[in-house]
């Protein structure tokens, strides 16, 4: 097949461009990138910036090292991390830019961010329907409710007055002004994203990390690792029954847990489902059990549950014991043990039996000097009718005492 010769040409031009002009390294530095580097000396005006051996020397104005009352921020050796928003300046030089909308040109400051994907800081001033109005440099920016946070907001109105970082996701100027939309929760799901692959490296199964309680529901809460969350089962809170998440946690608040398991998902946003304990860092009350709670020991309790064959008593976090339905009828016969007791009530009991192994504490009323053995209430509640638990009252019946 003969050649073609307008490719053939193309080929060697290209060839010759890529001798010239070589692709980018993975050293060099782009428009947008934001770099580090170690100041080297400071002018009247501008501050010269080391960006290392196989880059170049950096140029930043000095009103990026003043604080809000002009005060210098920086020295020469000092560290400072910027963006690259000129590979050509006025010497020819690269030009890097810490925060965007602070001199004179704020507003085309503004769009060179934008374009560069730069974050502005920015100051709520109001909620407004859909969202809140930010004050940027001087310029209304729009921001919509659901890009305030990571998480749904329940009230917007908390984030005014407060200083915060966004990124400009629309830019458009025109007679009438610059109509700007900005976004926070991008900025956050990229720093959760980076804290996250450092976070995923170190999470094993039965681990103990730390995390901040991020959202409660009702069948527990989420924690934050480290940009990747993880479930807090109401279940793993602790020992004692929880009712609510929120009775025991609040957002915000910080923990240690343990990782239960991790499961993977397809779901790229969330590629793993970690389930935690706090419950599997607390000591066992049923441990001690018999040492605490032996038979005939007389103890004050808190009715937790009522059941059609008796209630259960909490007598310390993560303990409850049956007072069955012979106990609280007091010889007379009752439906249900709502008849006689009720949750949240305190009531006198005495431990008559402690079976450690099947975690069971029986219990009667008042002061009782007589116990059971695990096996007769088990039996008992064998021979019971169907869908009813045998009574310690039954039972007492037939044993002599």
């Amino acid at each position: 097949m003969p050649k073609d010769d307008a490719g053939e040409d193309f080929g060697k031009l290209l060839q010759e461009f890529e001798k010239k002009a070589p692709r980018r390294a993975r050293n060099e530095i782009g428009l947008g990138d934001t770099v580090r580097g170690r100041i080297v000396s400071i002018g009247r005006e501008q501050a010269f910036v080391d960006l290392g051996s196989d880059k170049s020397e950096a140029m930043l104005d000095l009103i990026e090292l003043h604080d809000a009352n002009g005060k210098l921020t920086a020295a020469v050796g000092d560290m400072v991390e910027a963006r690259v928003v000129d590979l050509g300046g006025e010497s020819g030089g690269v030009v890097l830019r810490r925060s965007f909308g602070r001199g004179p040109d704020a507003q085309a400051e503004l769009a060179q961010a934008f374009a560069l994907g730069a974050p502005v800081e920015g100051t709520v001033t109001a909620i407004i329907k859909g969202g809140a109005e930010v004050l940027v440099s001087g310029a209304r920016a729009f921001c919509p409710v659901s890009q305030l946070d990571l998480r749904h907001v329940e009230d917007p109105a908390a984030f005014v007055g407060r200083k915060l970082t966004f990124r400009i996701t629309r830019y458009e100027d025109d007679r009438r002004g610059a109509n700007i939309v900005v976004s926070r929760r991008i900025l956050l799901e990229e720093e959760a994203r980076v804290r996250g692959a450092e976070t995923r490296a170190r999470l094993t199964v039965g681990a103990v990390v730390a995390g901040v309680v991020t959202t409660l529901k009702d069948y527990g809460a989420f924690i934050d690792l480290g940009g990747i969350e993880g479930m807090l089962h109401v279940s793993e809170i602790g020992h004692s029954r929880t009712a609510r998440p929120g009775d025991v946690l609040a957002p915000g608040q910080q923990v240690e847990v343990q990782i239960l398991k991790i499961e993977k998902t397809d779901d790229p946003r969330r590629p793993e489902k970690i389930s935690l304990s706090l419950k599997a860092l607390a000591p066992d009350p049923w441990d001690e059990v018999s040492r605490r709670f032996s038979a005939g020991t007389k103890i004050n309790g808190t009715v937790t549950r009522v059941e059609p064959f008796g209630a259960f008593v909490e007598l310390a976090p993560g303990l409850e014991g049956l007072l069955p339905m012979g106990e609280l009828g007091a010889g007379k016969p009752l439906r249900h043990a709502r008849e006689a007791v009720k949750p949240g009530q305190a009531v006198e009991v005495t431990v008559l039996s402690v079976d450690p192994e099947r975690r069971r504490l029986s219990l009667g009323l008042g002061d009782r000097t007589d116990a059971v053995d695990p096996e007769d209430l088990a039996a008992a509640a064998r021979s019971a009718a169907p869908g009813r638990l045998g009574t310690l009252g039954d039972l007492f019946k037939n044993k002599k005492i």
